[in-house]
């Protein structure tokens, strides 16, 4: 079957939550691996328009399928693979914020993308943004960051916003976290305080991995010496995601985890803000 023969008049819509098997898994891999590297063809898990969460203002979000990471805590492991993406070209894309472009500015928003992993189709987005951005729709990246090498520097004159998943600081607890190295992130990181590029931080409080104030604290420290992060993020482990590992017959090891505390949740706010950042 061809991608032409696929593609939706739009991306999915619907929320992250969804569980989601795109219509990719009838292509060849080959073929949604050459699709990837042309970057004529994004692959959607899902879309939304209104979200106050995803950045500033109100925005369009797209969640892209295909992740590196297998957290454990994931709450979407149906994004890891590209081939539960639905394929969409890059003119209907754009064609689709197009369409938004005067309410996302009017509400002081814009769009942002999501994932899955983004940057594992960054040619995608390396052409979608500066398209956006010629809209005058203030575009935003949210990403863990270990790919951010792929990205050029004329990459990220288009991304006027950075969403940077910090998993954990420890490498070996990150390595147990999220099955990679936390070097090429933190890398990442440091080139984006070195450009003063504006990031927001992600921080998940996961119940027995990075529910600890030394880690939190190790956490706080590395964002402040940055320098360029405006504000972070924590936010609290959840189980929304649950039904998706059982049915991907998937082990869980968070299968019997509660979310953390509201103490534990005010202590991490309260150290981020004792060394001068924003928190939310």
């Amino acid at each position: 079957m061809k991608l032409a023969d696929l593609a939706p008049e739009a991306p999915p819509v619907g929320s992250p939550f969804d569980f989601r098997i795109g219509a990719a898994q009838k292509l060849e891999e080959t073929d949604i691996r050459s699709a990837i590297e042309s970057g004529d063809w994004g692959f959607f898990h899902s879309f939304t328009t209104g979200s106050a969460v995803d950045g500033p203002g109100v925005r369009l979000v797209a969640w892209l399928s295909g992740c590196q990471f297998k957290c454990v805590f994931c709450h979407n492991p149906d994004t890891w693979k590209s081939s539960n993406g639905t394929p969409v070209r890059l003119e209907r894309a754009i064609e689709v914020v197009s369409q938004y472009r005067n309410s996302l500015r009017t509400m002081k928003g814009g769009l942002t993308i999501s994932g899955g992993e983004p940057l594992l189709q960054y040619r995608f987005l390396a052409r979608l943004f500066p398209k956006v951005k010629e809209l005058g729709v203030h575009t935003d990246l949210e990403t863990n960051g270990y790919f951010g090498d792929r990205l050029t520097d004329k990459d990220l004159e288009s991304i006027d916003l950075i969403m940077l998943g910090l998993k954990a600081i420890e490498p070996s607890l990150h390595k147990r976290l999220t099955g990679m190295e936390n070097a090429p992130v933190h890398k990442f990181a440091r080139r984006l305080a070195a450009r003063k590029h504006a990031v927001w931080i992600r921080f998940v409080i996961v119940p027995g991995w990075t529910d600890n104030m030394d880690e939190i604290g190790r956490m706080a420290d590395f964002a402040a010496e940055l320098g360029n992060v405006q504000r972070v993020d924590v936010l609290p482990f959840h189980q929304m995601g649950r039904f998706k590992w059982e049915k991907l017959g998937m082990e869980y090891k968070m299968r019997d985890a509660e979310p953390p505390s509201a103490e534990t949740i005010e202590q991490a706010l309260a150290r981020f803000r004792a060394v001068g950042l924003k928190v939310v």
